[in-house]
């Protein structure tokens, strides 16, 4: 019961700081991709503060022998770069820069009663089908992680 009751919270803090941040707003991300026309830099400072506070969140999270709410730390086994790292980040790209929505403020958005995210996330969770059924028979598909103690 904890673990959905952190998770809950950790969302409903997350939908918040998108929503203060405007980055729930596709409108806001498009217009810091338009360079040449109605270019808003502000996203860069959001996403510096989130790069900042993730760089130290992890100095201190992973310090501890296990995390406070769970057994184990689960970590993703592999760390290097691939084809298939670069071919979803670019794909995750092209999806943000077309309709300025990401996973997150798709869902935020969604929960806000947007029909443009409404089909975002019908168009997300069909690709995530499709890549789970595409990576069935790989051994290191995107549910490939093992338990890292420490």
């Amino acid at each position: 019961m904890k673990e959905i009751a952190t998770a809950l919270v950790s969302g409903l803090l997350f939908g918040a700081g998108l929503l203060l941040s405007g980055m729930a707003d596709p409108a806001k991300v498009l217009n810091f991709l338009d360079i040449a026309g109605t270019w808003d830099p502000s996203l860069a400072f959001v996403m510096g503060g989130a790069v900042l506070t993730t760089a130290i969140g992890y100095r201190f999270a992973l310090r501890p022998p296990r995390p406070l709410l769970a057994d184990r730390f689960d970590l993703p086994r592999t760390t290097g770069i691939d084809g298939r790292l670069i071919g979803g980040a670019a794909l995750f790209g092209v999806g943000w820069g077309l309709v300025g929505y990401c996973p997150g403020p798709a869902f935020v958005g969604l929960g806000l009663g947007s029909a443009s995210a409404a089909i975002f996330v019908l168009a997300l969770l069909a690709g995530l089908g499709l890549g789970r059924v595409l990576s069935a028979g790989n051994a290191l598909g995107p549910e490939a992680a093992v338990p890292q103690d420490g």
